[in-house]
């Protein structure tokens, strides 16, 4: 099967490129190497690449489903659309979508919702609007475009910045009796500050909506998709959120009754505008709320990437002492904002807090280890000492970073006096051409 040649088969080579081989086999063989046999087999295969990030083969399982002669139902259409749209792969999102037209089955409200959510992961606003076309064109299908459609458009325009765009959508759900629920609100926020070039008057903007968004109202239903159709997926993956990847986390990670206050902080800190978070905080303060942890390490990551190292520590140290369980999210941000500039001072904060925090069985994931080490490389003097503990901690289990990461890695240690002969260097120089020969000389991305 062509999933299977490409999970099992030589690294470097893609079963996309060579195309298909149609191999002679006996029943007996074929059953032994398929992976799956029938629609509910094969959208438990859709489930789980979902779930593992591997939204690149979702392809390769449809032609898989398609030479095995099984034909995909509405739910499994649903699947590969989510997974799509996580994966932010708007090609391969309207090749399902055409295939499902294709096999005669009419795509539905939701399906245009994950559509149009696709398009603002991908900054594509042109699209999403005339997805809202299509779909008025079908409603006599019973297509129609519900509370929850205007705002993935919304937030789908938000993310390129088109503010224009969203207070049109605000104007058309206002004339519609649509109130605006805190979604909209957030999408405002992101407007504003996607907008480009950035304004003055952007940060004063977000604290306006933030105060705006106190008496926001509830949207037709709180959510119109069905829940068989949302599949595990949340609102703010819907319309993505910068908290979408935490909703699940525990230990007070996430007070998702915080939403507009999530994607102001987050934009703030984009902005690096201390001012409008010390704002913030005195708002959420006045209106009798505790920052979350999502909300501190937006805080700390502005406090850091504006200079101000030692406020950003006490955040840190201030959330450590108070016996609240210890977030790895904490000490990553602490991390990667005392590397800002590359100070002596902050440098050894940095690698301070790499100690403390593996002294404490936090160890660091593939994307946050790869991230470090990306910004950690770019140090141009100095022993490079946090980028070497950083890969040995990544090494210690046996964790191989991304390719830009080893990449700039590999670099910085080539311009050190560096013997050719040192262990370190012949190790990463051999990661480094492995991870070339399998992305072709480019970067980590995937197919």
């Amino acid at each position: 099967m062509k999933l299977l040649r490409t999970l099992t088969g030589p690294k470097d080579v893609l079963v996309r490129t060579i195309g298909r081989r149609y191999l002679a086999a006996t029943p007996e063989e074929y059953s032994k190497r398929n992976y799956a046999n029938n629609e509910a087999e094969y959208s438990t295969v859709i489930t789980s690449l979902t779930a593992q990030r591997r939204h690149y083969l979702l392809r390769d399982v449809y032609d898989d489903m398609m030479l095995d002669g099984v034909k995909p139902e509405r739910d499994t259409f649903h699947s590969l659309l989510i997974g799509t749209m996580k994966g932010a792969r708007l090609q391969d999102a309207f090749f399902f979508r055409d295939q499902m037209k294709a096999m005669g089955v009419i795509p539905d409200v939701a399906l245009y919702n994950f559509l149009i959510s696709t398009c603002g992961k991908c900054k594509n606003s042109e699209q999403a609007v005339r997805l809202l076309q299509e779909m008025k064109r079908f409603e006599f299908m019973e297509v129609k475009p519900t509370g929850q459609t205007y705002i993935c458009l919304l937030n789908a325009c938000a993310a390129a910045g088109r503010v224009d765009r969203v207070y049109a959508i605000v104007r058309d759900m206002t004339a519609a009796g649509l109130g605006l629920n805190k979604f909209c609100y957030a999408g405002l926020i992101a407007a504003h500050k996607n907008k480009e070039p950035v304004t003055d008057d952007v940060a004063s903007k977000i604290i306006e909506l933030v105060e705006q968004s106190k008496g926001w109202s509830a949207v037709e239903a709180p959510s119109e998709i069905p829940v068989r159709s949302m599949m595990g997926m949340t609102e703010e993956e819907l319309y993505n959120l910068p908290t979408a990847e935490y909703i699940f986390r525990r230990g007070g990670f996430l007070n998702r009754e915080l939403t507009v206050y999530h994607v102001a902080f987050h934009a703030c800190a984009d902005l690096k505008s201390v001012e409008s978070v010390d704002a913030l905080l005195e708002m959420l303060s006045k209106d009798g709320k505790t920052p979350d942890v999502f909300i501190l390490v937006q805080t700390m990551r502005c406090y850091l990437h504006s200079g101000y190292l030692q406020r950003g520590r006490k955040i840190f140290e201030d959330y450590m002492s108070s016996g609240k369980p210890p977030m790895i999210e904490l000490y990553v941000t602490l991390v990667e904002g005392a590397m800002v500039g590359y100070t002596p001072e902050g440098m050894q904060l940095a690698q301070e807090t790499l100690v403390s925090m593996n002294s404490r069985n936090f160890f660091l994931s593939p994307k946050m280890g790869s991230d470090l080490l990306l910004v950690a490389a770019g140090e141009k003097t100095g022993g490079y000492t946090t980028a070497n503990l950083i890969w040995d901690m990544m090494q210690a289990r046996n964790i191989t970073p991304a390719f830009p990461a080893v990449q700039a890695y590999y670099d910085g240690l080539k311009v050190r006096e560096i013997p050719a002969d040192d262990p370190r260097l012949q190790l990463v120089s051999q990661t480094y051409h492995n991870l070339r020969q399998r992305f072709g000389g480019g970067g980590a991305g995937r197919p």
